[in-house]
């Protein structure tokens, strides 16, 4: 693969990060800084790991991953979208001051389900590893930041909208895995 290509493919996979995070910059009003750094460390870390695993297991993991790798994506947005729709309607305080480590990991993993298959694609197009790993684990920081951000913007919109509005994102991030 050339230069061009990965950084094409690191884009790519930078996507659900980039709309993960714009859901999730919507239900934020403290710890804003503190809570954007976590996902995008989360979502660059993933995403810069998930391709190394999968580059070294390509042989096993393709054949597993490709099976089920769209089910387990929809299941876990899913679940996450339900989950803040559901909180939508809960009384609760009026801020949300941190995601919750069980989140991130959750959401890291779901996103990065992809950067593992392709992880394999470079093993298989004999591309070296190491640098696409990192322009893939860069992108998905900087796309989680400039997401959350975005989505932060919007503040101003009544917070149970915003949080019924992030978990149809990640509602239709699921349905896009199955599709």
């Amino acid at each position: 693969m050339s230069l061009f290509e990965v950084i094409l493919l690191a884009l790519a996979l930078g996507v659900d990060c980039l709309v993960v995070s714009f859901s999730q910059g919507l239900i934020f009003t403290k710890n804003r800084t503190r809570n954007s750094l976590m996902l995008a460390a989360t979502m660059g870390i993933f995403q810069g790991v998930m391709p190394v695993i999968g580059y070294f297991c390509a042989g096993a993991v393709s054949a597993y991953v490709e099976k089920f790798s769209h089910w387990l994506v929809f299941a876990i947005f899913l679940v996450l979208g339900i989950k803040f729709i559901a909180e939508a309607f809960e009384k609760k305080e009026d801020t949300i001051c941190c995601i919750g480590f069980k989140c991130l990991i959750s959401m890291g993993f779901a996103t990065s389900i992809d950067a593992l298959a392709a992880g394999v694609s470079l093993n298989f197009s004999g591309t070296k590893l190491l640098l696409p790993s990192i322009i893939i684990g860069a992108a998905s920081f900087l796309m989680s930041i400039c997401g959350f951000w975005s989505g932060n913007c919007f503040k101003k919109f009544p917070s149970r909208i915003l949080e019924i509005s992030g978990g149809v994102i990640l509602i239709l991030l699921a349905i896009k895995a199955v599709i």
